[in-house]
């Protein structure tokens, strides 16, 4: 059994072991995978966007190809140096032959790294890997409050604040659910209080949102189905009640990162009422028609470009805040618009 233990993950990213060069990520907290596979690729080459050193490997690829694993694994860096390869799992196509090969046959001075979504037990990658000696299982799950306590210390710890303990309190209740959301709430609060150094209760309710106003819902919800004229009508409807435009915001950003976690899941196998149900809160049934329509629409790959989007509408909108309305409508009409492309 190679599943190393929630305890060890932390260490054994710091450290991978060289026993074990095929490491396979893999879980619901899609932020938290790719935190992960983000900190092992970085220990494990000198140079991460250097395209000698680091492959990238989409699972498509080995349908038509199933050797290219192997091959890029075993393939000497024309320059020297580390090298290491990255496999993003995001499709149903069986390519348990191409990682038993690198499983049975390990390449030397190279790191094969498996970024996946939610895995089963008897998932056949799953268990292949927790089989072999040579492979290392990483299981990433929802944040549960001790982990949220330690991500806030870090990040507080970094920007070199401190946190009322209401604040902390409240904080807490609008974390979780995926790792890199998290993150990005908590830096976005850090960043807001720019020039302070210690965080009040009304400075994380001024910037941290949890997105569950239902104005606000019904404004994100035309928005990722590409619902134009819906956009402009609901987005006035929330700010008439009093919501912030960067409340707006914040809010989209957290509808797409569980969007996001939700596509994965259905891209893995499971079953859309099942992944809605297993939201964080679970979907509630007045919203399920919608949110099924926009998972058939969005591509994970779509969706963190939308994150990007959004993360940089945020901070745009809190560097000027003058523009902050203009900024937050037009990034939500901007996702309205490539929903109705439907790439």
């Amino acid at each position: 059994m190679t599943a190393v233990r929630a305890a060890d993950i932390d260490k054994f990213v710091a450290k991978p072991n060289p026993a074990q060069p095929v490491v396979l990520v893999y879980g619901p907290d899609a932020g938290l995978v790719r935190e992960r596979v983000d900190a092992l690729i970085r220990v494990s080459v000198d140079d991460p966007n250097d395209p000698f050193a680091l492959a990238r490997i989409e699972s498509e690829e080995l349908s038509s190809n199933p050797g290219k694993l192997a091959d890029e694994a075993n393939t000497v860096p024309l320059f020297g140096g580390r090298r290491a390869v990255l496999l993003r799992v995001n499709s149903r196509h069986n390519i348990v032959p191409s990682v038993e090969a690198v499983l049975d046959a390990p390449p030397r001075d190279c790191r094969i790294v498996i970024e996946a979504g939610e895995l089963r037990k008897n998932a056949p990658l799953r268990a292949a890997c927790e089989k072999a000696k040579t492979a290392a299982t990483l299981a990433c799950y929802v944040d549960n409050e001790r982990d949220l306590a330690r991500l806030i210390d870090e990040e507080m710890h970094e920007a070199d604040l401190t946190l009322s303990p209401d604040a902390r309190a409240a904080l807490l209740g609008l974390l979780g659910g995926d790792r890199l959301a998290s993150r990005g709430e908590v830096r976005k609060l850090a960043l807001y209080v720019s020039g302070k150094t210690r965080i009040e209760l009304e400075d994380v309710l001024a910037i941290v949102s949890d997105a569950s106003a239902l104005s606000i819902d019904d404004a994100v919800d035309a928005t990722f189905a590409g619902r134009v004229s819906e956009v402009e009508i609901e987005y006035h409807k929330a700010r008439q009640e009093g919501t912030a435009p960067g409340t707006i915001v914040s809010a989209a950003l957290r509808q797409v990162a569980q969007l996001h976690k939700m596509r994965l899941a259905l891209d893995d196998g499971s079953d859309i009422e099942s992944v809605m149900m297993r939201g964080t809160p679970p979907v509630h049934f007045s919203r399920r028609p919608q949110v099924e329509t926009v998972l058939r629409i969005w591509t994970p790959a779509r969706l963190m470009r939308a994150m990007a989007q959004l993360a940089e509408a945020s901070l745009e909108a809190r560097r000027q805040p003058i523009m902050a309305e203009a900024i937050a409508q037009r990034a939500l009409l901007a996702l309205a618009g490539n929903a109705r492309r439907r790439e």
